[in-house]
């Protein structure tokens, strides 16, 4: 478990309190011993579970293996996370070792039966198992392509929504895993990286963190797609408060607080409760709900204005992760009627990447959220195919 040993009592308390309950599976919910013994990337633990998984993904295929890998939080402390690899019946379409898709789901939630892993080994329901998971269907269209299938659980053990550590962390190690455990079909591989907003998040975590805490992989990461990307928080700050998004927003907050707890030191009597109740582990179904009744974040805090104080601005700050460059090259899209994920951010992180010598694309795609993750796809799509091809990324910076 993370560690408290430098919180006070009460708060040690209060971030135990608002963790994620077990969900009853020990692949999700146990903490292995001694991770600190292994490094990022080592797996710990498999499970085959192509029988639960084959029906869901539909096209055939020949594996689907759930693993549990040593990760790092976002303090650079062990940690760990769960993946799907999904290995497709049919052969690599091109000469050499198949190539992977990395494929980030928005998972958007604060139970850990909201996981796409979780979903894959234990069967579709209503109530949790996520729509975008299987639409747009990257994971279907992937592998009857003939493409391996990477899926991370990319918010980690503390199911910590829209932290950009956490997520960065767990892509990495996830691929690291796949290369080293399946060495022998996938150590030569190309890996390319997909994700549509909650996505997006971790897609963006993964690429700036490349150099810093993977750099061994930079040679064998084709290139990441990223659309509807919710890259500056501070703009959210402005686009998803006090309206039908709100309760989303105030949902990522709580899971980066799970994270970075000096978050839950601002939170007042009522955040506590809502964060302590069974609230804390729902699918975003449900926690999106209140948002109809278009409350700010400010009935939630003991401080005043606290989306303009001291503390949100280090977080706006280090979420941001400015100046970090990509080491893959980047293809860029958002709704330029977006409302809620302003293409403002998404603008802004393409001229940072150019600036910082990064091949980069960027398309401004018709339509809101919704509308403009179906019309920017396609592309996307064939970019992403192209990268896998060995076909070279060409800059528009």
């Amino acid at each position: 478990m993370s560690e408290t040993h430098d919180m006070t009592p009460e708060l040690a308390a209060l971030r135990q309190a608002v963790l994620p309950a077990p969900v009853g599976d020990p692949i999700f919910d146990l903490w292995p011993p001694n991770l600190a013994d292994s490094a990022p990337g080592a797996v710990l633990e498999v499970r085959d579970i192509t029988a639960s998984a084959a029906p869901l993904v539909v096209v055939p295929i020949r594996q689907a293996l759930l693993f549990k890998y040593r990760t790092t939080d976002a303090h650079g402390r062990p940690s760990f996370a769960t993946a799907t690899l999904v290995i497709p019946a049919s052969p690599s379409p091109m000469p050499g070792a198949r190539p992977v898709v990395v494929n980030n789901l928005p998972i958007d939630a604060l139970g850990r039966h909201c996981t796409p892993s979780y979903t894959l080994a234990h069967g579709f329901s209503f109530a949790d198992s996520a729509f975008t998971d299987f639409v747009p269907p990257t994971t279907h269209l992937a592998a009857l392509r003939g493409y391996a299938v990477l899926i991370p659980d990319h918010e980690g053990p503390l199911m910590a929504y829209a932290e950009p550590y956490v997520a960065g962390h767990a892509v990495l190690d996830a691929v690291r895993a796949v290369r080293d455990w399946r060495a022998d079909e996938f150590g030569a591989s190309r890996f390319a990286m997909t994700g549509y907003s909650g996505g997006a998040i971790a897609t963006h975590g993964a690429v700036k963190l490349i150099d810093s805490y993977a750099p061994e992989l930079a040679p064998f990461l084709a290139g990441a797609a990223l659309g509807g990307v919710p890259a500056d928080f501070e703009i959210l700050a402005r686009s998803m408060n006090g309206n039908l998004a709100s309760a989303v927003f105030m949902a990522a907050v709580f899971g980066i607080a799970r994270e970075r707890p000096e978050i839950l030191t601002r939170m007042n009597h009522f955040a506590q409760w809502v964060t302590t109740s069974p609230m804390k582990d729902q699918c975003i179904s449900v926690f999106a709900l209140p948002g109809v009744l278009l409350l700010p974040i400010d009935i939630a805090a003991n401080i005043a204005d606290p989306l303009r104080s001291t503390l949100a601005q280090d977080i706006y700050e280090v979420t941001r992760m400015a100046g970090l460059a990509s080491a893959t090259p980047l293809y860029i899209y958002n709704g330029e009627q977006e409302f809620w994920i302003p293409a403002e951010g998404a603008r802004n992180l393409y001229r940072e990447q150019c600036a910082l010598g990064v091949t980069a694309v960027y398309r401004g795609v018709l339509g809101e959220h919704i509308i403009a993750a179906g019309l920017g796809y396609p592309e996307a799509v064939l970019w992403l195919d192209e990268r896998l091809r060995g076909v070279p990324a060409e800059s528009e910076c």
